[in-house]
């Protein structure tokens, strides 16, 4: 596979795995049995995949623990990355909610060093801001962590452009991870500019709209009670009919491409920058490597102009959360005391 660089020197697989759907998502718990969910990274490794996302909180813990136990007899050739910011008592803070203090990342970073089998993480993100804790303070902490060699780059996700900029300021910041795709555009305004900028990468996570973009959601689709995407706007009523353009003009291009419109969907993001780098998620074997097929998808000009000018058309209707996860999401961080 194609290889990019997210930051000066951080060199990827174009495609990278998202691995929270091996233990829960959409707000569900659970996925496929342990075997079968390193199998499917150990897969994505032969198929060329280099970059794996996980995060203390996935499970919560479970995921690190899987992708450690997965990577673990290639951990020289793969490039793992995880988060902190959230709370737990196993690093001494109050469970529950956002936590970015100095002492709690600390902790954190040992925990995942160990569930993870390693002794450095390649790519340590603030999982969402702290708007208790000065950006200053985070970035001051995870340079000490670079500097005693647990973490080799510094990354933020869900962060506004203010906080890029001072984190950038104190500690590099190879990547920002991101909510972004063809039905998810709204960091193209604020957040982007300044990643090209500060020459920063965009790692998208949903790259594929919580499976929106993957066709084989509909009118008709319903989901399950413990599923949020039943109680999120844009996959409803009138929001859902509007939306669906989008994925008919991603059904067309794919007869003709023979592509399918995930596929689709994931080469739109590589032709959109060279830094950018989506992780796209899964719990079953067959649509990873579905996904990881969009890096040898081959498009005309005048097919991606076609992918830019469908997703330039479609105005997407709806919040692309419930409005309590809504209102969790916090771009800016305060200002140092």
């Amino acid at each position: 596979m194609k290889q990019r660089t997210l930051g000066q020197n951080l060199t990827v697989s174009e495609i990278g795995y998202g691995c929270m759907s091996l233990t829960g998502a959409y707000g569900q718990k659970g996925g496929p049995e342990r075997s079968e969910s390193i199998a499917m990274i150990r897969r994505a490794v032969e198929l060329g995949v280099t970059f794996f996302d996980t995060a203390e909180v996935y499970g919560p813990f479970a995921n690190e623990d899987i992708v450690g136990e997965a990577l673990e007899p290639v951990r020289d050739n793969v490039v793992i990355a995880t988060k902190f910011g959230f709370g737990f008592a196993e690093n001494g803070v109050e469970a529950g909610g956002v936590n970015s203090t100095p002492a709690s990342i600390r902790a954190a970073v040992d925990h995942s060093l160990q569930r993870l089998r390693t002794d450095r993480i390649d790519l340590y993100y603030q999982h969402r801001v702290d708007t208790t804790v000065p950006i200053e303070d985070v970035a001051g902490t995870v340079a000490e962590l670079v500097e005693a060699g647990k973490v080799l780059h510094f990354g933020l996700s869900e962060a506004g452009p203010g906080t890029i900029r001072r984190a950038h300021a104190v500690l590099p910041v190879a990547a920002v991870q991101s909510e972004y795709s063809m039905w998810m555009r709204d960091r193209e305004a604020d957040t982007l500019p300044v990643l090209d900028e500060l020459g920063i990468g965009l790692v998208p996570f949903s790259p594929l709209g919580k499976e929106f973009l993957t066709g084989t959601i509909d009118a008709t689709t319903t989901f399950a009670a413990d599923d949020f995407r039943g109680q999120t706007p844009r996959f409803q009523g009138e929001a859902l009919q509007a939306n669906l353009q989008l994925v008919e003009v991603l059904n067309r291009i794919a007869s003709e491409t023979g592509a399918t419109p995930a596929q689709l969907a994931l080469t739109w993001l590589l032709h959109q920058r060279p830094g950018i780098v989506p992780i796209p998620g899964t719990k079953t074997r067959s649509r990873m490597e579905e996904n990881i097929g969009a890096a040898d998808v081959e498009l005309t000009p005048q097919q991606v102009d076609a992918l830019r000018a469908a997703a330039d058309a479609v105005t997407i209707v709806g919040e692309r959360y419930p409005e309590a996860q809504n209102k969790m999401v916090q771009l800016e961080a305060p200002l140092s005391r």
